[in-house]
């Protein structure tokens, strides 16, 4: 009689397969939940649990991945993962094997992000297309950050260095919280109906996603993008991105080097005038000479062929046409100098020294008119401090002192009744001009005190 029973499995066997079954039911798919049992043994793999409140499952992440997390996690933190469903094969154990893992704000917020940011790309917002290059000369440049950030300490510095005859304009909105979105947007629609700048720059310093996420809001986006004037945005360091980087005409690692890119070189444009002068004097010069050169020679042919007279001729020609060649010289000259004058103090218009000058003017004249309302403030709050010492004085227990009286203290407060005396003990006596302190060393039966 043969047995109908098939061979049995092994548990390697069912392990493998059970495993190839997770593997392949399962893609690579998000969880969020609470580390617990973090352990990091010394091979630099770790292993933990994933939970929520109803459930748990075991998680290993490999040295390989795990080294490349931009955070120290630890039990209690809530994470988001990116994982493969898998099986031990040797205990049997149902596990994640963790590819990535981020904390769970920053991972909402960076999926927040890439959703916008693909939205956005595909409705044509970040077209090449659509950006416009900054104007070369700009007559004023404006600045939309926080008034009080080192960005906009930063972006003047440079600006001051490079072109100080720029005007710089700033438009104070908050970069960070709640409110920070909409005021950026009214922001930056004041320098839009203002017209004033012929570019603009917006951003702030460094941080965190969640800092900066007042630049990746969809209407402040849109408003950089529809804006009508050229536009940078600066946001964070190098290494940080918000959507107005794509939004922007340009986007710049830094707002200092948003303020480079913006501004012209004052001392390379004075050396290059310089430079053009020069050239101009030497050809101008050279030509002079050729011509000389010429008529010399063309006179030495007249000579030979022409009697004397046409000779003198041809030589008071040749005066006429240097004479006439000095003065072209001079008068081109005193063109190119007038012109480099004015270039001159359109610059010096323009220093920071010259409107320092200005204001120190206009400071003098204020402090010349401060000091007869700050007196008269003074007479008046003089007048009042003085009654009020007097009523603080008539109130005061040292006034009922300078009259003959004498305060009794116990225990540093005031003796009320002889009830809370006791023999032996020290009481501190004031008068007006001094103190002294005494022992109590008879008290006087209760009948008495009544």
């Amino acid at each position: 009689m043969t047995s109908s029973r098939t061979e049995p499995y092994s548990i390697s066997r069912l392990n493998l397969e059970a495993q190839g079954l997770l593997e392949g039911s399962f893609p690579l798919i998000w969880l969020q939940g609470e580390l617990s049992n973090l352990s990091r043994p010394r091979s630099g793999h770790w292993y933990f649990s994933l939970k929520d409140d109803r459930a748990q499952v075991n998680g290993a992440m490999f040295r390989n991945r795990n080294q490349l997390l931009r955070f120290q996690p630890r039990d209690g933190q809530q994470v988001l993962v990116r994982a493969r469903v898998t099986l031990y094969v040797p205990r049997g154990g149902f596990q994640l094997v963790v590819e990535h893992m981020e904390e769970a704000g920053e991972g909402a917020l960076r999926a927040q992000f890439e959703a916008l940011k693909a939205k956005l790309e595909a409705e044509g917002l970040f077209a090449s297309e659509r950006k416009r290059p900054l104007p070369r000369w700009p007559r004023r440049i404006g600045v939309i950050t926080s008034p009080s950030g080192a960005a906009v300490r930063d972006v003047v510095q440079v600006l001051t260095r490079r072109c100080p005859g720029i005007p710089v304009l700033v438009y104070p909105a908050a970069v960070q919280g709640d409110e920070a979105p909409m005021q950026l947007r009214r922001a930056l629609d004041l320098a839009v109906r203002r017209a004033d700048c012929d570019v603009l720059i917006i951003g702030r310093g460094g941080g965190s996603l969640e800092d900066l996420w007042a630049f990746n809001d969809e209407a402040l986006v849109r408003a950089v993008a529809a804006c009508p004037i050229p536009i940078v945005s600066a946001v964070g360091h190098e290494v940080d991105v918000a959507l107005t980087d794509f939004a922007a005409d340009l986007r710049a690692p830094t707002p200092s080097a948003a303020a480079e890119l913006v501004s012209p070189d004052g001392e390379a444009i004075l050396a290059r005038l310089d430079q053009l002068q020069r050239r101009q004097h030497r050809a101008v010069a050279g030509t002079l000479q050729y011509r000389r050169q010429r008529l010399s020679q063309l006179a030495h042919r007249l000579q030979l062929r022409h009697p004397q007279r046409e000779l003198e001729q041809r030589r008071q020609q040749v005066d006429e046409y240097q004479a006439r060649l000095q003065r072209a010289l001079q008068h081109k000259q005193t063109l190119l100098q007038a012109r480099l004058d004015r270039l001159k103090g359109r610059v010096m218009q323009q220093s920071p020294l010259q409107r320092l000058a200005l204001q120190r003017q206009r400071l003098l004249g204020l402090q010349r008119r401060l000091p007869v309302p700050l007196l008269h403030q003074r007479s008046q709050l003089q007048q009042r401090l003085t009654g009020l010492g007097r009523r603080l004085h008539t109130a005061s227990p040292l006034a009922t002192l300078d009259r003959g009286y004498s305060l009794t203290l116990a225990e540093g407060q005031p003796l009320r009744s002889v009830q809370t005396l006791r023999e032996g003990q020290t009481v501190e006596t004031r008068l007006a001009d001094g103190r002294f302190e005494s022992k109590v060393t008879r008290l006087p039966p209760s009948s008495d005190n009544d």
